[in-house]
């Protein structure tokens, strides 16, 4: 099936099957590796990104519904390569990954919960998030995300 999509602002044509996973079509198809495949069943969030700004796990979304559809991954969650996304800063700044793997989805997710809360407290973070970190940097995950939030407000960064 060919599918015409925009990955990350940029127009794109792709030749796929219809249920192939659109992880599956991101990593190896689009050739964008910062998305990962976690559980496989939607649990883990370690395949977070968005279509049509909705925040979506891609490993059991079929590629066929996102024809026609914009799809943000965490290569584009910041405006352009030169300035980093405040999630993306914050991460940085508070050296969050341990091993890294389940990171992207995360940022995606905490990027996410900024748009609908901006100013969130910890239990807003701990409620609104369900990713799964298995090094268990959850602490310096919720320092980011309000550190993040606190960059974002205060216009210093995205």
């Amino acid at each position: 099936m060919q599918l015409s999509l925009t990955i990350n602002n940029k127009p794109t044509v792709l030749d796929v099957e219809p249920d192939m996973p659109l992880l599956w079509l991101i990593r190896d198809e689009a050739q964008l590796k910062g998305t990962k495949f976690g559980c496989g069943k939607a649990l883990c969030g370690a395949c977070s990104l968005y279509v049509d700004g909705d925040l979506i796990r891609s490993c059991s979304y079929p590629a066929q519904l996102a024809n026609g559809k914009k799809i943000t991954t965490i290569e584009g969650l910041s405006e352009d390569e030169t300035h980093l996304h405040p999630v993306q800063q914050a991460w940085l700044e508070v050296q969050v990954p341990q091993c890294g793997y389940c990171q992207s989805g995360f940022m995606m997710a905490a990027a996410k919960l900024l748009e609908e809360n901006p100013n969130p407290t910890a239990d807003d973070i701990k409620n609104g998030i369900s990713n799964i970190c298995r090094c268990g940097t959850h602490p310096r995950i919720i320092k980011a995300i309000l550190l993040a939030a606190k960059l974002k407000n205060d216009g210093k960064r995205g």
